[in-house]
């Protein structure tokens, strides 16, 4: 079974190189043996920049869900995630993530995510794109209002 759903993220992401639509990444979200998500790389075609294959089939798998979190899933990538991505399977609380292609294998072909790792160990005020703090007093009036709040859905 785990072959063929890795089977699919493969097909979709050589589908998306054939097609045009995107780069070389495919991703499914599995529930209980059967597909509740699919995604294919389509940054470009969607002029989106968050929308990898790992991210379009968790979008996916949470709205045919209907919940933000997919604690009962498995997702299968055809690469290992990105950092963006590796935020998005902690946030959805994923259960497993099997992927084929590594990190390595995706910068030799010039997705090389390396830099936004050692970015993200900076602290904000040394990282590449100019970072500022300012006005966090009165955004703190939002965090106030979350721990007030009697009837919030926590996350």
């Amino acid at each position: 079974m785990k072959n063929q759903f890795m089977m699919r993220a493969i097909q979709l992401a050589i589908d998306s190189v054939q097609s045009g639509r995107g780069g070389p990444f495919g991703a499914v979200v599995i529930k209980n043996a059967t597909i509740v998500g699919e995604g294919a790389n389509c940054v470009t075609l969607a002029n989106d920049p968050t929308a990898h294959a790992e991210v379009v089939a968790i979008r996916q798998a949470c709205g045919k869900l209907g919940n933000f979190e997919l604690l009962d899933c498995e997702l299968y990538t055809s690469c290992e995630p990105c950092p963006m991505c590796l935020g998005a399977i902690y946030w959805s609380r994923l259960a497993h993530v099997y992927f084929a292609n590594t990190t390595g294998d995706a910068a030799e072909i010039g997705f090389d995510d390396s830099f936004i790792y050692r970015e993200i160990a900076l602290p904000y005020t040394q990282r590449r794109i100019p970072t500022t703090q300012m006005m966090r007093q009165e955004a703190l009036a939002a965090f106030r209002a979350w721990v007030n709040k009697p009837d919030k859905l926590v996350y």
